[in-house]
């Protein structure tokens, strides 16, 4: 159990039966009556938001969450495999619930799973990636017309808006929130 006045932007909290991620955590101290807390929280199963207001000499539970690194080997039909890199342990993680990291795990780089009671509730992705231009076509003269951005296939098979000078074996970066084209990245 933790109080309300000292929860924290980061802190998993377990409401109703389920764990939630504090994305924004507001104190309020008014004239009258007592202090709050007012918090902004994602469900970590689900992905919905939820907002809550206690009162910051109430108790809360904190959820029984733990992150761990593993290695992401291959994906099948149905599962994400990964590879625990501290004891090499194998394990696999539904796809059902997480279609949209298909286009962001790349085979041997590591990522931070998120469990609870025994089951994987999310993977964690960085908020920017590099990826290898898979598919682009050429940019044609009088192209910048049409505000001078083309569309190309990335390694993973993710599809983006570049700029009409990138070119297939280059490598740019995405921001995995937006799903949009950051700058090309030189190696």
């Amino acid at each position: 159990m933790i109080k309300a006045g000292s929860i924290d932007k980061g802190t998993c909290l377990l409401m109703k039966n389920a764990p939630y991620l504090v994305v924004e955590r507001e104190f309020v101290n008014p004239g009258k009556g007592s202090a709050f807390v007012r918090l902004k929280l994602k469900s970590l199963t689900t992905g919905q938001t939820l907002q809550e207001t206690i009162k910051t000499n109430d108790n809360v539970e904190e959820a029984a969450v733990a992150d761990r690194r593993a290695q992401y080997m291959y994906a099948d039909a149905t599962d994400y495999h990964f590879m625990d890199t501290e004891n090499y342990e194998q394990f696999a993680v539904p796809r059902e619930g997480m279609e949209d990291k298909q286009y962001y795990l790349q085979e041997n780089h590591t990522y931070f799973v998120t469990e609870w009671e025994g089951k994987v509730i999310e993977i964690k992705i960085p908020y920017k990636i590099v990826l290898e231009v898979t598919e682009a076509h050429e940019a044609l003269k009088g192209d910048t017309v049409t505000g001078a951005t083309k569309t190309v296939v990335l390694e993973t098979g993710l599809s983006v808006r570049v700029p009409i000078f990138i070119k297939q074996g280059e490598k740019v970066m995405i921001n995995t929130e937006s799903n949009e084209y950051v700058e090309r990245v030189n190696t």
